[in-house]
């Protein structure tokens, strides 16, 4: 039978200390709904104490399938276990298990702590028995080890020894610098499990301030340990800790670990870890990585052209695994990399077809625009547009004649700062019809200015004639912006994300020296785009 590894994540305590990441109670509670669908074995909440928003969410008591845990440190010196208050606010949080980090590390102790090594020990004893003698689930966070080994093996392992004899159930190897190299985490592990600390109770924590976490975490299981600490999408301090987003994908697919080993994440679990990444990016209101592993949107993108000519032969030939496996997708872009594969692999998604004739003009169409600055690796739905263009599909609903925007920033009759932006967009129709649109923000009470684009995007489509109901719940969701050229020839690229209330979300790009007529170029391509896709025919004012 596969032998058990358990999952222990510490998203809601490390990576709170990623900077920029400050949960609220509420996102606390959703993350931690998220982790426990996932199926790991521990949730640590956080510190007990430390702060009002994790004192509120261990008072709230989330109902987890997984183990809640609180986390803390062992008793200060000079003090009994039974009278230090810090330790006392972890215990009070009431959770069944704690997990308390105390030092491994001589120079640690001596320097920091400035304390004596037999003092420390007995620090981690007393500390590690007053849980078990409260009836909890204790877990000792060996800070520093890997650091503290290399320097005092002796030493370190006295430190695991106590807590372990005291009633620890899991002792957890940190490499706390993020410092340590797989090879090394392998021959450390091998070499305590040799010094009497038994694999099914030693756990390993790793930070990856070399881009190893999670190998080293790999090394580690290879060597005995049975408990592997992580976060979602490798959140942490510094760089960030092992990812459980890549960990467990690779226990679960990847030789040898998928039939040496069994963890409590279901295949239909592994199947939402795409959704539940990219969810907590969007809790966090963080870009996610597109080049992350598994679950990045680049992670099964071909955009070579003989990449994308293999893969539509078979899919195997350029890809580890299949993408849906971890609720992820395949994906052709265009760009100027691209051959006729992808090319008609991409007109194919849209339900487009072309000859041989065609598909030379289109990508030359594509390779001239980019040397441009314009980009199709995302902005697919201008990509269609393009190509519906080249093949003569692509009615003309409406043509800009001209547009106006002026931002205004202002004092008001109250003194207050003021930011205001107008637009006015002229459009010609078919049959010659011609409509001038105003729109103006207007934020009163919030005395804050939506922009020059969201006035821009309003004005295009107050009236566009007979196309107008088409664009019912239809909205801006996204506005990303990058300056490919610098100095004074400076060209700017903007990416412009829609959706709609049938759930179809796309992208747009525009191109120019000035960033409000590129984006403007986008806003058109996303309008026109929506009007395609809801069957919208070329009708003339009247019709």
């Amino acid at each position: 039978m596969p032998e058990r590894l358990y999952l222990y994540d510490t998203t809601l305590r490390d990576g709170q200390q990623t900077q920029g990441v400050q949960f609220s109670l509420e996102e606390k509670q959703e993350i931690a709904a998220l982790l426990d669908g996932l199926g790991v074995d521990h949730i640590e909440g956080g510190w007990p104490g430390a702060n009002p928003t994790d004192s509120a969410f261990f008072e709230a008591k989330p109902q987890l399938r997984a183990t809640f845990t609180a986390f803390g440190m062992t008793k200060r010196a000079g003090r009994s276990a039974e009278n230090d208050e810090v330790l006392a606010s972890v215990l009070n949080a009431g959770t069944p298990s704690v997990c308390l980090v105390g030092k491994t590390h001589d120079f640690h102790v001596t320097d920091a702590l400035e304390i004596s090594l037999e003092e420390n020990v007995e620090n981690i004893r007393a500390s590690v028995a007053h849980l078990v003698a409260q009836g909890r689930e204790a877990l000792f966070d060996a800070e520093h080890f890997f650091d503290g080994y290399k320097a005092n093996p002796g030493y370190a392992l006295e430190c695991l020894k106590a807590a372990l004899e005291a009633g620890a159930r899991w002792v957890v190897l940190c490499d706390t610098n993020g410092g340590t190299l797989p090879g090394e985490i392998y021959e450390i592990v091998k070499a305590v499990i040799d010094g009497g600390i038994p694999g099914d109770h030693l756990g390993i924590h790793t930070h990856n301030d070399t881009g190893n976490a999670v190998a080293g975490s790999l090394a580690a299981v290879d060597a005995g340990a049975r408990q592997i600490q992580g976060t979602l999408n490798g959140l942490g301090e510094r760089c960030g800790n092992a990812s459980l987003t890549t960990l467990i994908p690779i226990l679960l697919l990847k030789a040898p670990y998928r039939s040496l080993y069994q963890t409590g994440v279901s295949a239909e679990s592994l199947a939402r870890m795409t959704l539940i990444s990219r969810k907590l990016d969007d809790i966090l209101n963080r870009v996610p990585m597109r080049a992350a592993p598994f679950v990045g949107a680049s992670a099964f993108a071909h955009k070579a052209g003989l990449h994308a000519s293999a893969i539509l032969k078979n899919p195997a030939t350029y890809e580890h695994i299949e993408p849906e496996l971890v609720g992820n997708a395949r994906v052709i872009p265009m760009s100027n990399q691209a051959g006729t594969s992808n090319l008609k692999r991409r007109l194919g998604e849209a339900g487009l077809e072309a000859e041989k004739a065609q598909l030379a003009a289109i990508l030359n169409t594509i390779k001239e625009r980019e040397s441009q600055g314009f980009s199709y690796d995302t902005a697919q739905a201008s990509f269609e547009i393009l190509a519906r263009r080249e093949l003569g599909l692509l009615p003309e609903f409406f043509d800009v004649e001209r547009y106006r925007v002026i931002s205004e920033r202002r004092r008001n009759a109250k003194g207050q700062i003021v930011v205001e932006s107008e637009a006015v967009v002229a459009v010609s129709l078919p049959g010659g019809g011609l409509t001038t649109n105003y729109f103006k923000n207007e934020h009163p009470e919030e005395l804050q200015d939506a922009g020059p684009v969201h006035a821009l995007w309003n004005a295009l489509i107050a009236d566009l004639g007979p196309y107008a109901g088409r664009l019912e719940g239809m909205r801006l969701v996204d506005f990303k912006v990058r300056i490919t050229n610098g100095g004074t020839e400076a060209v700017t690229r903007v990416i412009i994300d829609s959706e709609d209330d049938a759930g179809r979300r796309w992208s747009t790009v525009g191109v120019s020296a000035n960033i409000v007529d590129a984006s403007f170029g986008a806003l058109i391509d996303a309008v026109t785009w929506k009007l395609v896709q809801t069957g919208a025919e070329l009708r003339k004012v009247g019709e």
